[in-house]
């Protein structure tokens, strides 16, 4: 490492920490999702993976390095640090600098409540922690010492310095990162997306568990518009802030909708259609070798997610069904759509295929002998063979 500081990111990894003999496998995903997000703003970006870190080195701008990196999944924490030789004079020249420049932008008139706060892995450095600490603090010039008062218990800026075999880095900044694990960690599934507040939020917290999502939309022209659509993208390029790849995948449903119209009692309307969607979902998570479904189900949120109802409209399907939302009320879900920024698309009024035939009195506590009794009506392989095949399928990006 070079004697000169230079810009860094440190971005703390989450709770892959805890992870066993497979943690490298978690690591290089964790450094390839972390790369990928960096493309557009920094393609040069290199990456050093330490004992529990991952050092980004930009080719420009850390802060903004380390705000995009907020978004990857795996990482706890992000600090713009400056390295430099662990070397007791010149980690404290660079805490100097590094406080004089955060001063800057702090108002005058009180002492501000400060400490030093190190981490030593380095076992073998000259210092301890607390003399490394009282040392910088001894080093500071009467211009920094004027503006600042120690406070060793509530400080509100604190200078932390990480001493490593590696070397030293200098910084005052945390920036909260996104937790969870690296994306494509546990597998992929797929993620019926509605349009509304609920499947987004789902998506993303599928994502956070380490799940690769392929997104599922169902459209019905002429009943519903290109709006619908566009709306889906919209969403879909927010949630792929938070993934590497976003396939979007749409389907038409109209004449599904139209022959569950014909055939089958007005108030099991809506469940058949989300039965006929878990059939649609499973054919699409073969094919994209996706080992479960994910929704936007809150329990007793709708009439469609009784408990009842819920289990007639899995038994459509013999994958997973993925409901991270399953306990959630609608504010708290509303709150985390706000958060990772869904909530101002979802919000936009354009009707959705569940709006279409809605039944005046849906059924409350479905029974499955019903469903299958209406289904019989049906050529359900063939209706769900041909809107596969209509299918229509995109990349997007943010």
């Amino acid at each position: 490492m070079s004697a000169a500081p230079h810009g860094v990111v440190l971005a703390r990894y989450g709770e892959l920490w805890l992870k066993g003999k497979n943690r490298r496998d978690f690591e290089v995903a964790l450094q390839r999702n972390a790369r990928a997000a960096l493309a557009e703003i920094d393609p040069e970006a290199r990456f050093e993976r330490e004992h529990g870190l991952l050092v980004v080195v930009p080719s420009r701008r850390p802060r903004e390095v380390a705000q995009r990196l907020q978004d990857v999944f795996g990482l706890a924490s992000l600090s713009p640090a400056r390295s430099v030789v662990s070397d007791p004079d010149a980690i404290a020249a660079t805490a100097r600098a590094v406080l004089g420049e955060t001063l800057e932008a702090w108002p005058r008139g009180r002492p501000i409540p400060f400490r030093v706060s190190t981490q030593r892995s380095e076992k073998r450095f000259a210092l301890t922690s607390p003399q490394l600490d009282r040392y910088v603090s001894e080093h500071l010039s009467p211009e920094l010492v004027e503006r600042i008062k120690i406070d060793l218990t509530h400080p509100e800026l604190e200078l932390g310095i990480h001493v490593r075999k590696e070397g030293s880095y200098v910084f005052v900044e945390r920036l909260g990162g996104a937790g969870g694990l690296p994306v494509g960690t546990l597998g992929r599934a797929v993620a019926l997306l509605s349009g509304g507040i609920d499947s987004p939020v789902a998506s993303w917290m599928a994502m956070k568990r380490g799940c690769e999502v392929v997104f599922l939309a169902f459209h019905s022209p002429p009943w519903v518009g290109a709006g619908f659509e566009r709306k889906i993208e919209r969403l879909v390029r927010v949630l792929a802030r938070y993934q590497p790849h976003s396939r979007l995948v749409f389907v038409p449903f109209a004449e599904i909708q139209t022959q569950i119209r014909e055939h089958a009692a007005e108030a099991y309307r809506t469940v058949l259609y989300r039965r006929m969607m878990q059939r649609i979902g499973t054919r699409l998570a073969r094919e994209e070798r996706a080992l479960a479904l994910v929704t936007g189900d809150s329990l007793g949120q709708v009439a469609s997610q009784t408990l009842e109802n819920l289990t007639c409209i899995e038994a459509a399907t013999d994958l997973p069904v993925l409901r991270p939302l399953v306990c959630f009320d609608k504010t708290e879900t509303i709150a985390l759509a706000r958060r990772i920024g869904t909530f101002a698309v979802s919000i936009e009024n354009e009707p959705d295929c569940c709006t279409v035939f809605q039944p005046g009195r849906p059924v409350i506590r479905g029974r499955l002998s019903e469903c299958l009794a209406a289904e019989s009506a049906l050529d359900v392989e063939a209706l769900v063979e041909r809107a596969l095949g209509q299918r229509r399928a995109l990349q997007v990006t943010t």
